[in-house]
């Protein structure tokens, strides 16, 4: 008992030690001179403020708190928004009015809808459907909830699959019969669903909002129009190619213990038939998710739900939950904060990035050190920047960002704007570094099944094959499906 109080109350070093490299990190850029402006290839100069060297520094305290959580993940994004204030970076006002920025709200609607498939039991009900289909081996049930979140994904934003495959993976998890401790089957279902939703989203334009902004982005300075199907025709192959790499990837790397769960397809047809027929909440609960996914899906077909944001939309259905009495004040207590105050930071810190120009000046400086490189290095180093980006800040960020300075250096190589445009969109579409880089991440991390640490551990040979994939669509793949890659010459 006193060995156990004694390491209970024994000093944490290493936390420490991480704690102050964040400060330190913040205090050295911070109050470093000024310097150097960014210069791009048209001699235009970006200058970094005062302010972009104070956004710079926040990033990187931020970046390594979260890394090796010295404190809980949302109260690192409190700090965000304390130095904004506190070293008069950016007002009060926009720092913290950005925590409750429309994305959060959505991943906030998201998780209430994980909640009601929780509450009203149509995730075990799922769950035991689709045991019953894949099968007993662990290998099958990895694919069949790869395949699942993948094709969801092509018709949801990711954020809501997410949410409402998490809960669904629980029940999975609980037949895995090692109780709530982590075990490789625990952290390669949980992180590979995050990965997955992730991959499973650049298919269309339905799975996040970062390909209607890069699009955007894409016609205002190219010109050219990217159509729906068009879109869908390219990034088809990235977001199947890597859901199944990645199953392979985590068969290799988090081998599950057991090869197969005895009786588990019996066991998941006796719990089914002991749940009996849909209840009144479940079929409510169907009913509202279903007309709210429907409505969003149609954003992007329909010009006048177009012009209503899909967070409103997505809300919707949170304040229906409560009308139809689905829920109650005790669900709204056990909503988990800590994400919500992770992505409420994480928006912060992207805004203030921009905001200030820190932003600009960090892409034009990454990309004219390849402004004399060969296309494909070229195209490879804007990948890269956009990976790392977009591990940091929300990916629609990143793609604001780095995709304008990147369409306009291109040029100046010979490199065709298309490949750009896609090769950016498939790494924002996968951050697997950072929680803070996509939402489905974050709520993996709610499993309790591995650290900040471990998540990031694993994400690096992740965004290795990432890269290497996408090295290969632009050097092979794309150009056999007839895109183009360099311009003509003299074009």
């Amino acid at each position: 008992m006193e060995i156990a109080q004694a390491a209970n109350t024994g000093f944490d070093w290493k936390r420490l030690v991480f704690m102050l490299t964040g400060v330190t990190l913040f205090a050295v850029v911070f109050f470093s001179s000024a310097w150097p402006d960014a210069i791009d290839p048209n001699g235009q100069h970006f200058a970094l403020s005062k302010e972009g060297k104070g956004a710079i520094a926040v990033f990187l305290l931020a970046g390594t708190w979260w890394v090796f959580e010295v404190v809980p993940i949302g109260i690192t994004s409190l700090m965000i928004g304390i130095l904004q204030v506190m070293f008069l970076i950016r007002p009060a006002k926009v720092a913290f009015k950005d925590f409750m920025d429309p994305s959060v709200l959505f991943i906030f609607a998201s998780i209430m809808i994980g909640l009601v498939f929780t509450k009203t039991g149509l995730t075990r009900r799922l769950a035991y459907k689709m045991l019953d289909v894949v099968g007993e081996r662990t290998s099958m049930i990895y694919l069949g909830v790869f395949v699942v979140t993948a094709a969801l994904t092509h018709i949801m934003a990711h954020t809501a699959v997410a949410a409402t495959i998490y809960p669904l993976l629980l029940a999975i998890y609980a037949l895995y019969g090692e109780g709530d401790k982590p075990t490789k089957f625990g952290k390669g279902l949980f992180i590979g669903m995050a990965y997955v939703a992730g991959a499973g989203s650049v298919v269309t334009l339905l799975g996040a909002a970062r390909g209607a902004v890069a699009i955007g982005f894409f016609k205002e300075i190219v010109n050219v129009e990217v159509g729906f199907f068009e879109l869908s025709y390219y990034m088809f192959p990235i977001g199947w190619g890597m859901t199944f790499l990645l199953w392979g990837f985590f068969m290799i790397f988090m081998k599950p213990e057991k090869e197969r769960i005895p009786g588990l397809r019996e066991k998941a047809r006796e719990l089914n038939a002991k749940m009996g027929p849909l209840t009144r909440n479940e079929i409510m609960a169907a009913i509202i998710v279903g007309t709210v996914i429907c409505i969003m899906s149609l954003r992007s077909f329909v010009p006048a739900l177009n012009a209503v944001d899909k967070t409103a939309i997505i809300l919707c259905s949170s304040v229906l939950f409560f009308v139809f009495k689905i829920l109650d004040l005790k669900d709204l207590e056990d909503i988990p904060w800590n994400i919500i105050l992770l992505f409420a930071g994480a928006m912060s810190i992207g805004f203030c990035l921009w905001e200030t120009g820190a932003a600009k000046w960090m892409a034009v400086n990454w990309l004219v050190m390849f402004a004399d490189a060969n296309w494909f290095v070229f195209v490879m180093s804007i990948a890269f920047f956009v990976m790392i980006m977009t591990n940091f800040i929300m990916n629609v960020a990143a793609i604001a960002i780095s995709l304008p300075v990147a369409l306009v250096i291109a040029p100046y190589l010979g490199v065709a704007p298309e490949v750009i445009l896609y090769s950016s969109l498939a790494m924002a579409g996968m951050p697997f570094l950072l929680l803070v880089g996509a939402a489905p991440n974050a709520i993996a991390y709610d499993s309790g099944q591995f650290t900040t640490g471990e998540f990031f551990g694993w994400g690096v040979p992740a965004s290795l094959l990432l890269m290497v994939f996408v090295g290969v669509a632009c050097y092979i793949l794309w150009p056999l499906m007839g895109m183009p890659v360099t311009l003509p010459a003299g074009g």
